[in-house]
């Protein structure tokens, strides 16, 4: 149960920060600023749940590295752990 509240928390952010980051452009083209987010964010969930679904289909469970691995594929950070490293 923990698990499933992390992926609940995680598609939260996902949806947050791709809503953002359309905001922006939807002004710019004179789109709502509300619809454009909304389209943003679900966009990206639906990726997410789409990469989770196929995952899940491989072997019929999700264990933590396909979870992570779908949330990598959506939103690409740098690793803060190795940059840090690097720079020691």
């Amino acid at each position: 149960m923990k698990l499933f509240g992390n992926v609940l928390l995680r598609i939260f952010a996902t949806f947050v920060a791709s809503a953002l980051g359309v905001i922006g452009a939807g002004s710019i083209m004179g789109v709502d600023i509300f619809i454009a987010a909304a389209m943003g964010g679900i966009l990206a969930v639906f990726k997410v749940i789409e990469l989770l679904a196929l995952a899940f289909l491989e072997d019929g469970k999700l264990t933590l590295a396909e979870i992570n691995a779908a949330f990598r594929q959506t939103i690409a950070l740098k690793d803060v752990k190795e940059e840090g490293a690097e720079n020691k």
